[in-house]
């Protein structure tokens, strides 16, 4: 290891400046959570104007509990994870659990032990965020009513998801962790193409590999909506391999549509709960909506920023591997006789978000920008009355509330609050005649679009 690298920081500086990122990170969570479930309790007794007659006073307090439910289960939630961090490295739980594969060694080789402890480290966490998925699929969600999933398939769910990791990630683990023994000072942009190599290539095995292991997927077989469908795409200029409907019913109440899948093998997903709750035009506005983020290139741009985010965190963890100082200000004592790039990756995951998670509002921005110039676009390609019907219709079903706190929702919502998205909607000019939609405004916080968009 080199010590003499610019990038050199005292082991208890580090440790001081990761505290301290942990510390504001969730300080600053808390406030943000209190500020939202207040906001929302001290409006929860009325509809707000613009929704008033739209919107049922029911289903506004519903949004309103089912938001405080969620905010208030993140925050306990919050608070484990929080004690996690700190108990994997500062309090040396990551160091104890590198010592005892150590002692797996002689008889596993150096790529075997770090595999493994990649793996423990992996089952573990599974194992410690457990009871917080039960919680929140077989409590919280059925509590709303929006839970459909079986004990049983909850179990398969989890099983085929181990199995899948296994298959994905430790051959791609095992390809990363060759680089950074063998190809010298410049090993991080190696592994930083193959990475994204690796992403790539998910992108176009997922829509046909790997989510029918998890869903079924059938075409879609209205005609109606079909032949409107494609004549949409047409309008658009957009090609996909087919128009399938997803049982999301089998898990779930929510509803959503997506693309999914990259050059020759994108497709068009709905889930057929969306399907059971929109019609047609209220279907197509929403597709609509869907290709504005590929025709206004937002899915090519959020890639560019992936692969560019990405290539700074190898960089970084490239310079920060190499120093002792990394391992010992985040608690863990690097191995003389072994290999620590393993360690070095879960010890740059770990630490990581802390610090990321102060762009959090800088990366919404950006999200929200893009929300209003797919709906921009949609307006133009469908109706804006129709995207507002069927938003309106989503929002109620996945208990969005109306009512969010103005700085929660600026430094957490990928799509603008509901007062401001269908307002933007309604003034757009409606290029079917639809006519004006006066002031009403609303939105989906939690988005309709998922996949790619």
């Amino acid at each position: 290891m080199h010590t003499s690298d610019p990038w050199s920081v005292n082991a208890l500086s580090l440790s001081l400046i990761f505290v301290a990122a942990v510390v504001l990170s969730f300080l600053a969570k808390l406030w943000l959570s209190g500020r939202q479930v207040r906001h929302v309790a001290r409006h929860r007794s009325a509809v707000p104007d613009a929704f008033a007659g739209t919107v049922p006073l029911s289903a506004h307090q519903k949004a309103a509990d089912y938001t405080m439910a969620r905010s208030r289960a993140g925050t306990l939630h919050l608070a484990w994870d929080t004690a996690l961090l700190i108990g994997w490295t500062l309090l040396g739980g990551l160091d104890l659990l590198n010592q005892w594969m150590l002692s797996w060694l002689p008889q596993l080789g150096p790529m075997g032990y770090q595999l493994g402890l990649l793996t423990g480290f992996a089952l573990l966490s599974g194992v410690l965020d457990l009871p917080w998925s039960l919680y929140n699929t077989f409590r919280l969600e059925q509590r709303f009513g929006f839970n459909r999933t079986t004990l049983k398939l909850f179990v398969l769910d989890g099983l085929k998801g181990l199995v899948v990791g296994a298959l994905l990630g430790l051959p791609i683990a095992a390809v990363i962790l060759w680089l950074m023994a063998a190809a010298g000072q410049a090993w991080w942009l190696w592994a930083w193409a193959v990475w994204m190599g690796f992403n790539l290539l998910m992108l176009v095995l997922y829509p046909t590999v790997i989510a029918p292991l998890f869903n079924k997927f059938e075409p879609l077989s209205d005609a109606t909506l079909r032949e409107r469908v494609q004549a949409l795409m047409a309008r658009c200029g957009f090609a996909a391999k087919g128009l399938f409907v997803m049982d999301g019913s089998r898990r779930s109440a929510h509803g959503n549509a997506y693309f999914t899948g990259l050059g020759a093998s994108k497709r068009v997903v709905f889930f057929d709960t969306l399907l059971a709750r929109l019609n047609p035009p209220e279907v197509e506005a929403v597709l609509a909506h869907e290709l504005g983020h590929f025709k206004r290139r937002h899915v090519l741009k959020r890639m560019v920023l992936m692969f560019a985010l990405s290539l700074a965190g190898f960089a970084l963890l490239g310079a920060l591997s190499a120093q002792p100082q990394f391992y010992l200000g985040l608690g863990v004592r690097p191995s003389l006789g072994a290999p620590n790039d393993a360690l070095a990756l879960l010890l740059f995951m770990l630490a990581l978000p802390p610090f990321t998670f102060f762009l959090t509002p800088l990366m919404s921005y950006w999200s929200r920008k893009h929300e209003f110039e797919a709906d921009a676009y949609a307006c133009e390609q469908a109706s804006g009355q129709d995207l507002t019907a069927a938003l309106l219709k989503l929002h109620e079903d996945n208990a969005g509330t109306l009512t969010p706190d103005p700085v929660f929702a600026r430094f957490y919502y990928s799509h603008p609050p509901a007062s401001e998205r269908l307002a933007a909607i309604a003034a757009h000019p409606d290029p079917r005649g639809a006519g004006s939609l006066g002031n009403l405004g609303g939105g989906v916080s939690g988005g309709v679009s998922g996949g790619a968009a």
